[in-house]
């Protein structure tokens, strides 16, 4: 049998645990043999010697060691590995041209080395840290798959790859100058003027690179990417930072990338953009931060579904305990509850910018989310609401306390985060800390969090403060689809538990539709005005929303996850003409 040994470096503290307690409970160390051993301040496992005990894995206190056995059909050496002890990568997605093809699964599991590994920028290591495999090695690793295809075509200069990465935010950094400009530069097709209506970039192509926002960076990065002359192009994560209209927006233009002598690989969490995007999918499983294998692609509709079940029958393999399922929601006309805050006739100005609200209300157990496009004020609102800006007319009645989830996340700070979550780790062990995984976090510094980490430390925060009403703003950043939709049922258990309120901004429709009773819909011209719409019963808010979208929505026969319709197929027209745009 495989055996891996893996040791997280990051949370490995061998003072902290009195010394390398690892090595004095190991049952081979006490035999003479050297199975733990002592290299540069930290323990290094023999995964020869060991025999899968399992002692050190459950005494070590900072859950730094995972000891695997992997299944017995896993017999090839990795495709890549991160030094001895370090995370191991097994086979790869395949390109396939003609098609845009996804790969699913969550944070940790391998997927951006997966891609960086394709499009060139990592050589992978076949299993031996220090070493690169040439093509050769490559080709016959892959043998009798169509992966071995494509490194051939590869090795032969057939294919020309362009990578927009994961880390737009970094973007400022490595280049300077005014947006037009450094799109003329790579603009190897000579299509800046279509691309740049394409990916709406108009309005910002004279502005500096370093003044833009996350969408728009996002859109910049895309942009770069397709402006080159390839025959694959590799797109990690690109919709982050994008409300819905550009997201949908962007799945018509990778899509139209995709030809006879030209594939597209994906990695997105946002499951019904990647089911309305890609025609095939890959899913990634194994364990966070030790070990991925990629499963043999599927059609994209199977592949969701078989993720949100956690069982690959043709591999017969489990990779999640319980299967992820979707309710059909019961038509509520309206939610009768106490009165908890309204407001009427707000306004609000801020530069160029106007806002206005006309009368609403928040009842004791609503979950409202809220809808719209970036640059509407959907944030503004919020700031309102929690009190942090003062419309000029109008107000907010009833004096409520709120907690605040702001959008933009602060991780400079050399707190604890420990010191940060305070008696939440006592009071909401089994609620919001255990589920959002914070434990393996909280002797971290706040400035050494990832992006994803620093969302989940920020959303327990919140959720853990006494308050009337919870504010949430666009809590799915930077999380992948399990973490979604674990918080989902956070703040759904926590409204039904406590008859407390939340009302949650975000882009991601799949999340809304999960945590959602009713809707604020949000309209206006990005950047110039905003208007705030209801709130409405939910399947009311979705019909304004899908209706300025141009999309209906249906709910998967099998899993009842939420679906856009292909424009103009038989579903798509029934439900226009019944005007039900959203899935009952």
């Amino acid at each position: 049998m495989t055996r891996l040994a893996i040791i997280e470096k990051e949370k490995c503290n061998p003072v902290g645990c009195g010394n390398f307690l690892c090595i004095k409970v190991c049952p081979i160390n006490r035999t003479g043999k050297e199975c733990i051993t002592q290299q540069d301040n930290k323990p290094r496992i023999d995964e020869a010697l060991c025999t899968g005990c399992g002692i050190c894995v459950n005494r070590c206190p900072f859950d730094a060691i995972s000891i695997i056995n992997l299944p017995e059909e896993l017999t090839v050496r990795p495709i890549h590995r991160y030094g001895e002890n370090g995370f191991a990568l097994y086979s790869l997605p395949t390109p396939i041209f003609g098609k845009v093809v996804g790969i699913l699964g969550v944070n940790g599991i391998g997927k951006s080395t997966a891609l960086q590994i394709i499009a060139g920028t990592l050589k992978p290591n076949l299993g031996n840290p220090g070493t690169a495999a040439e093509f050769k090695d490559l080709i016959r690793y892959f043998k009798g798959t169509e992966a071995q295809h494509f490194f051939e075509k590869l090795d032969n200069n057939q294919i020309t790859v362009s990578y927009k990465p994961q880390q737009i935010d970094q973007l400022p950094n490595k280049v300077k100058g005014r947006v037009r400009d450094l799109l003329t530069k790579v603009d190897e097709k000579k299509a800046l003027e279509q691309i740049a209506e394409k990916l709406d970039l108009n309005d910002f192509l004279d502005n500096d690179i370093s003044t833009l926002s996350g969408g728009e960076l996002q859109r910049v990065a895309i942009a770069a990417a397709a402006l080159k002359k390839a025959n694959l192009y590799i797109f990690d994560e690109p919709t982050s930072y994008l409300d819905i209209k550009q997201r949908l927006n962007l799945s018509r233009f990778i899509r139209s990338l995709a030809g006879e002598n030209t594939a597209v690989l994906i990695v997105e969490h946002d499951l019904i953009i990647m089911d309305y995007m890609t025609d095939l999918t890959h899913i990634m499983y194994g364990k966070k931060g030790c070990y991925g294998i990629v499963s043999q692609p599927k059609t994209t509709k199977a592949g969701i579904n078989v993720f949100l079940s956690g069982f690959l029958k043709e591999e017969n393999v489990r990779f999640r305990d319980t299967q992820i399922k979707f309710e059909k929601k019961p038509l509520i006309s309206e939610h009768a509850g106490e009165l908890l805050t309204e407001w009427e006739d707000i306004s609000l100005t801020l530069g160029r910018f106007s806002l206005k609200a006309g009368k609403g209300t928040i009842k004791r157990k609503d979950m409202v989310g809220i809808l719209g496009e970036n640059g509407t004020g959907k944030t503004t609102f919020i700031k309102v609401l929690a009190r942090e800006i003062k419309p000029d007319e109008g107000q907010i009645s009833r004096n409520v306390t709120v907690s605040y989830k702001p959008q933009y996340l602060k991780s400079d700070s050399e707190e604890l985060v420990t010191s940060i979550l305070g008696d939440a780790v006592i009071k909401h062990e089994s609620s919001i800390i255990n589920p959002l995984e914070i434990k393996p976090l909280l002797l971290k510094k706040l400035s050494q969090l990832s992006g994803g980490e620093l969302q989940r430390v920020s959303i327990a925060l919140c959720l853990s403060k006494e308050a009337d009403i919870y504010l949430l703003d666009e809590p799915s950043a930077y999380l992948d689809v399990e973490q979604r939709l674990v918080v989902s049922k956070i703040i759904k258990d926590l409204i039904e538990l406590s008859g407390k309120t939340a009302i949650i901004v975000d882009h991601d429709l799949l999340f809304i539709d999960y945590v959602s009773r009713n809707l604020i819909v949000f309209g206006g011209r990005p950047a110039t005005e905003g208007i705030v719409n209801g709130p409405y019963t939910m399947e009311e808010g979705m019909n304004i929303f899908l209706d300025k979208l141009n999309i209906t929505m249906r709910r998967d026969e099998a899993s009842n996850r939420p679906r856009i319709n292909k424009e103009l197929s038989v579903m798509d027209r029934e439900q226009r003409e019944k005007n039900r745009l959203y899935y009952s």
